[in-house]
């Protein structure tokens, strides 16, 4: 194959890829950007925290499980290959947002709707536990090695853009239906769309190609993939992921999905304000992504990570706590997007240098596992810590308990090789 047609195979898989990352990722959101309005269906009450707090409860949920499907289908990624992996787990993610657009409410089926709600929340998190694995190595493998760093930078770019495509649809909603229409039934329309998109980008990735780094080492016949190979034979680059990861994924969540519910909560916004004052930090955050995943191609890795330790350390609580007065919808843009680009140190690049960590026969599982560890306790979690804060009084708390994770991983950063010239990653 020509350097030409092999450089458009490679755009090809890339793209095909990055489109069901998208669709993946807007299903997983799409909760946490419809929570304020769906939140009294499951979770009847007087009080709005407590509402939120029971709905972050089951998000939480979600993420608990995300270790075990990162464990089920890492392995699986990695002993019947990349592509067969992202179509296992966006078939998941298509019943699940499906099974929530048709649920009941608590007024109908009693204690049964939240745990209908709980259930494909569960189903979900099986999907994106393997799906970041699968993604992050696919991405990584099929770029070659001087732009490994920026095409790999589309992971989050998708991830961001399913995010933002939750965001806009609740814009659109918002905008033609009537609050009390949307907290009857309008918030069943974008789970349902969400499980449509699911069934095109199955189809689209039963025809991706199946990678390089793949396709030699099953051709080897390798010492395989499994929870029990993976800490025994590399427990250093195990833990290594876990570490590096807990700052940057407790920041990404505290920055973006609970922003929008801290700018209603705290700040005083209303919902649509809040929506839109996200939606355009975060669509400036998705661009910025390939430029941060490039520069990496280019000074390496670790620059950004210790940036990103250095700058969230310092200034996570003064943005929280400027937020909290903040009466300006322009002020707080500034302030939310400040926020989200200190963490593209982290975001744009954390999927290559964690596949550039291990060999070929367990990197699927080797970037998902441990990811998936440390974003059930860290990420997970953060906007039900943050609004657990808020309940007993103290809600600057999270704003210290966030500062203190990113200055741990800052000094992982500081201590860990160079990915960029390690790399296991041998196929160009």
């Amino acid at each position: 194959m020509s350097e030409a047609l092999r450089g458009r195979a490679r755009l090809k898989s890339i793209v095909g890829g990055s489109t069901g990352n998208l669709v993946e990722w807007y299903d997983w959101y799409v909760y946490s950007a419809f929570t304020l309005y769906f939140a009294p269906a499951f979770f009847p009450s007087d009080d709005p925290t407590a509402q939120l707090l029971s709905a972050a409860a089951v998000f939480a949920v979600g993420f608990i499980v995300r270790p075990l499907g990162a464990w089920i289908m890492g392995v699986y990624a990695d002993r019947h290959g990349r592509k067969a992996g992202l179509t296992l787990s966006v078939t998941l993610m298509c019943v699940g947002s499906l099974a929530i657009a048709l649920s009941p409410t608590y007024a109908q089926a009693g204690a049964g709707a939240p745990l209908i709600l709980l259930l494909a929340r569960l189903l979900q998190g099986l999907s994106v536990g393997g799906e970041y694995g699968a993604s992050a190595t696919y991405l990584s493998e099929m770029a070659g090695q001087r732009r490994r760093g920026f095409f790999s930078s589309f992971q989050y770019v998708t991830l961001i853009s399913g995010q933002l495509l939750a965001l806009c649809v609740l814009l659109l909603l918002q905008a033609v239906l009537p609050a009390p229409d949307l907290e009857a039934w309008g918030w069943r329309i974008p789970f349902a769309i969400g499980g449509l998109l699911a069934v095109v980008v199955f189809y689209i990735r039963r025809g991706l190609a199946e990678t390089e780094s793949f396709t030699n080492v099953k051709a080897t016949a390798s010492m395989g993939s499994g929870g029990w190979i993976l800490f025994r034979h590399y427990p250093r680059q195990a833990f290594l992921v876990i570490a590096l990861t807990a700052g940057g994924t407790l920041a990404f969540y505290a920055y973006s999905t609970y922003m929008q519910k801290f700018l209603v909560n705290t700040s005083g916004f209303s919902r649509e304000a809040a929506t839109e004052i996200t939606a355009a930090a975060l669509f400036v955050f998705m661009l910025l992504q390939p430029v941060a995943g490039w520069l990496s191609d280019k000074v390496g890795r670790r620059p950004l990570l210790i940036g990103f330790g250095t700058a969230g350390a310092l200034l996570t609580y003064p943005i929280f706590r400027t937020l909290e007065t903040a009466s300006s919808s322009f002020t707080a843009f500034l302030l939310a997007l400040g926020a989200l680009v200190i963490v593209t140190g982290y975001t744009s690049i954390n999927a290559v240098v964690k596949a550039e960590l291990f060999p070929a026969h367990i990197r699927a599982l080797g970037v998902a596992l441990p990811y998936a560890l440390a974003n059930a306790i860290f990420g997970g979690t953060a906007e039900y810590v943050a609004l657990w804060f808020k309940s007993i009084g103290v809600e600057r708390g999270f704003y210290w308990y966030v500062t203190a994770l990113i200055a741990i991983s800052l000094l992982v950063y500081l201590r860990m090789p160079e990915t960029r010239r390690t790399s296991e990653i041998a196929e160009d």
